[in-house]
């Protein structure tokens, strides 16, 4: 009675078979990541709102996060075939502590545009950093090809659950507030703070990656060819999805609920929080083994019910 329950693929293992303990290693960094990204996109233009920024700053504080995050990616994917992936990988988790040091001990807007534009905040609800294609590429090295997309689907739970626990986390600032008798703007310098010390933490957890993965591919050194017309395609259809999300992006939302309807953080940080948790649960539920049971997609609409209530 081996069964669909005993072939190594099925959706509830935490790592699929033949996963290297770099793969995991890839795999906490970006639950370390997430989490930080969580709870600076609410954090983020409240937070200016706080220091006495206009609406106009702040627009082109985030805009600047987001306009510098394109670059930087931009220029990751220039260089990386050139260089270690892990000391990329390292310098990057040392500029997200850089990054968070510097929204905590800084508030002049000047300052605060070229931090934004250099580091590494995010101010939307998905992951979009310099982090990304890099360690992407590091867990292609981790395991074997027929496996990728089960590695893959568990990089995407995590990185979606960890901001939904972020964005839970944005309430401590009021917390703070209430417990120590501190100003709110304390109370977020302390969390820029901690994002600082996130990134001190994925450093450490991308220091012991192994040489295996540098190792690439043998392939002709030559332009696309064939697949030049769907790499084309494809980055089309994301950049299009990218500028549907620009019209709502979660900081901003965060923003307009807070100024309009003067609630504190811990209202709309409950629905962003759903939100992130409930959209990677399909893609997990799709790499369960052919032979599961129909009750993992029950098991997920019951925590997506729990969590929206």
């Amino acid at each position: 009675m081996r069964g669909g329950w005993s072939t190594g693929d099925e959706w509830w293992r935490p790592m699929p078979p033949g996963a290297s303990a770099d793969a995991l290693r890839v795999l906490m960094a970006r639950g370390v990541r997430a989490f930080g990204d969580g709870f600076v996109a609410l954090l983020l233009p409240i937070y200016l709102v706080e220091l006495g920024f206009s609406a106009l700053a702040i627009g082109a504080i985030v805009t600047s996060t987001l306009m510098g995050t394109a670059c930087l990616t931009l220029g990751v994917g220039w260089i990386a075939n050139r260089y270690s992936r892990r000391l990329l990988l390292l310098a990057a988790a040392g500029l997200m502590a850089a990054t968070g040091a510097g929204f905590a001990m800084i508030t002049d807007i000047w300052p605060l545009l070229v931090i934004a534009f250099v580091g590494t905040m995010n101010p939307t609800s998905g992951d979009a950093s310099i982090f990304v294609p890099l360690e992407q590429t590091v867990l292609t090295q981790t395991i074997e090809p027929s496996r990728r997309t089960a590695l893959f689907a568990r990089y995407s739970v995590i990185g979606s659950a960890a901001t939904a626990l972020g964005v839970l986390a944005a309430a401590l600032p009021d917390f703070l507030t209430m417990w120590t008798g501190c100003t709110r703007t304390a109370a977020m310098q302390l969390m820029f703070g901690l994002y600082a010390a996130l990134g001190l933490i994925a450093l450490a957890v991308y220091r012991p990656l192994s040489p295996q993965v540098e190792i690439a591919d043998e392939a002709p050194k030559a332009p696309l060819q064939q697949s030049k017309m769907l790499v084309y395609g494809m980055a089309a259809l994301f950049g299009m999805d990218s500028f549907g999300t620009g019209f709502l992006v979660q900081s901003l939302l965060a923003l307009w609920l807070y100024q309009a309807f003067h609630v504190s953080v811990r209202p709309p940080r409950r629905s962003c929080s759903g939100a992130a948790f409930a959209q990677p649960s399909p893609i997990l539920l799709r790499c369960r083994s052919p032979g599961g049971s129909g009750s993992s997609t029950r098991w997920c609409s019951r925590i997506c019910r729990r969590t929206f209530s």
